[in-house]
């Protein structure tokens, strides 16, 4: 757990800045939660904020249940994607460049493998994708694992490097069916609840997915974490959950972006509770199931902005945000200072 000893001053520090109380909203919840994860690296309360070095991650998996048409795009449209982002085209990297976010790409396991050499392109495949887990388990318990230590030793990287705010986005064809099972397996709230049209599927197509998740869902519901992620996860979505866990164990705040990565997140957190502390939500997306994750999490999105699209795209659009609350954490005058009485 965060240590709290710090709470107080830090938001007396808030409190007494020029404005009246609670008028910045959420963003005096940001400036606090920064200022005591940070206070927590330092071992003291920390009159200044720093964001150095804000990278996000985009960790890609392909999945069996694509197969069964459940999206509007085949499993090759991953692998064209992650060229995309290598080349710099794709959303994520135009919002990158505006916010002065670094970026990595991470082949968990696609279908089709790109031949690409760079520091920015990791490659750590867990398979070509995952099994179709609407008949069968998605990957094996040693897969789980592995991905899991895949995902830490990412993170452990980019944060001994110099960044001290970490994202975690996703590409992956079918993506929104794992994270869909997630959510159903480890809420037990109704499948149907959970499933959403993902990339913009038909009605039929998605009283099919339906039927699929639930599928899968039942052969895990009510069983632990690990074995969830083994019979509905994604490769992509296992690296993640490992990289949350190792952000926590480092001190470090996320920024988490929408459906698949907040899933993952959940699973963290199921995994270690701490995990929750150092979750900055960005977005809430417009994918069904989003909202309920959030209301597990207990969670108060930054933005909505309808996105949909993943990537880290919400992750990186809310960087702004942090960085505004950095600024008048630090540099805002008090009352005092100001000489404004009162």
């Amino acid at each position: 757990m965060l240590d709290q000893s710090y709470s107080d001053a830090i938001w007396h520090r808030i409190n007494q800045k020029t404005k009246p109380l609670g008028s910045l909203g959420q963003l005096e919840q940001l400036a606090h939660q920064l200022a005591l994860i940070q206070s927590n690296q330092k071992g003291e309360r920390v009159t200044k904020l720093e964001i150095t070095q804000p990278t996000v991650v985009v960790f890609a998996g392909d999945h069996g249940i694509a197969d069964e048409g459940v999206s509007i795009a085949p499993s090759a449209v991953t692998q064209q994607m992650v060229l995309n982002f290598i080349a710099g085209g794709a959303a994520v990297n135009c919002f990158c460049r505006a916010n002065d976010v670094a970026l990595k790409v991470v082949d968990c396991g696609i279908l089709l493998p790109v031949e690409h050499q760079s520091d920015d392109f990791i490659v750590q495949r867990l398979g070509n994708r995952t099994n179709n887990f609407a008949q069968q388990a998605a990957m094996t318990a040693e897969q789980v694992s592995e991905g899991i230590l895949l995902g830490r030793q990412v993170v452990k990287t980019i944060i001994e490097s110099g960044s001290n705010l970490v994202m975690f986005g996703e590409m992956g064809i079918g993506n929104t069916s794992s994270a869909s099972a997630i959510l159903a397996a480890l809420s037990n709230r109704p499948v149907a609840d959970c499933v959403g049209r993902g990339t913009g599927i038909s009605d039929q197509q998605y009283a099919k997915k339906v039927t699929l998740v639930a599928q899968g869902v039942e052969r895990c519901a009510g069983q632990d974490v690990y074995k969830v992620l083994e019979h509905v996860g994604g490769f992509e979505i296992v690296q993640m959950v490992g990289a949350y866990l190792e952000a926590t164990e480092q001190k470090t705040p996320v920024l988490v972006d929408g459906f698949i990565a907040t899933a993952a997140a959940y699973a963290a957190t199921q995994l270690n509770p701490q995990c929750r502390d150092y979750m900055i939500f960005a977005h809430q997306s417009h994918e069904a199931g989003h909202k309920y994750m959030l209301e597990e999490l207990h969670a108060e999105p930054l933005l909505d902005l309808s996105l949909r699209l993943g990537e880290g795209t919400g992750a990186v659009l809310a960087v702004p945000l942090v960085r505004a609350a950095v600024e008048f954490y630090n540099n805002m005058a008090s009352f005092e200072q100001a000489g404004v009485t009162v």
